[in-house]
């Protein structure tokens, strides 16, 4: 099994190329926040014991999170191994993980690609998004607006900006992001395994660039 970590703050396309680096390595795409929301959709053991903390406005335990990811990768489709989207977020919890992998004798980290995305960017990124309500097509106005202002081009529908989308929040959200998790970025930078890849270019260079850095580790096809 071959462990792989996928860092990047909001608005720098995390998810997109989680997904497609998964299907160009045949590596299992775990994303923590799917975990949770599938644990707390069937009710399992785990789900029900993350509900609780959650239900007292409490954040659930490092070691919850990572018995669901563990019990995750055992699944057959991990057979060749993981990119982990949204865990670790802290070098508390990238310790606790490479603990819980040697003790469960899962490979270690193999390498942790880290999506840099300057912050005036990744803020419009993230401001700039309107979702349609009608079918749920994606835009921005800074990037790739719609032809009609808060008008779908796909079905004719209102556009709208999520309420975490705003300025304000967006902003809040880099600073929380940045604060806990630039130590994390050292600590893999000191074990010799953080690759960092510019996340502004297009997408399909940025996922060659993430495939030649796994190539290292004879990962991507």
């Amino acid at each position: 099994m071959l462990n792989v970590i996928l860092l990047g703050p909001p608005g720098a396309g995390k998810g997109t190329q989680a997904k497609t680096l998964s299907e160009r390595t045949d590596l299992a795409h775990v994303a923590s926040g799917d975990l949770f929301r599938a644990a707390l959709r069937e009710g399992t053991e785990l789900g029900m014991l993350a509900k609780s903390y959650m239900d007292r406005g409490e954040l659930v335990p490092d070691e919850v999170v990572i018995r669901m990811i563990l019990e995750r990768i055992q699944r057959p489709d991990c057979a060749n191994g993981v990119i982990f989207d949204g865990f670790p977020r802290t070098r508390d919890q990238a310790t606790a993980l490479e603990a819980a992998l040697v003790d469960k004798h899962q490979s270690k980290i193999a390498a942790v690609l880290y999506l840099d995305v300057p912050q005036d960017v990744l803020l419009r990124r993230i401001a700039g998004r309107q979702t349609c309500k009608t079918c749920g097509a994606t835009y921005n106005i800074y990037y790739f607006p719609s032809h009609r202002p808060g008008i779908c081009d796909a079905c004719g529908g209102k556009l709208y900006q999520r309420s975490d989308d705003s300025i304000e929040t967006a902003q809040h959200r880099l600073d929380v992001y940045f604060e806990q998790t630039m130590p994390l970025i050292e600590h893999y930078r000191l074990q010799g395994c953080l690759h960092e890849v510019d996340g502004r270019r297009e997408i399909s260079l940025v996922t060659e660039a993430m495939l030649i850095a796994l190539s290292l580790n004879g990962t991507a096809k």
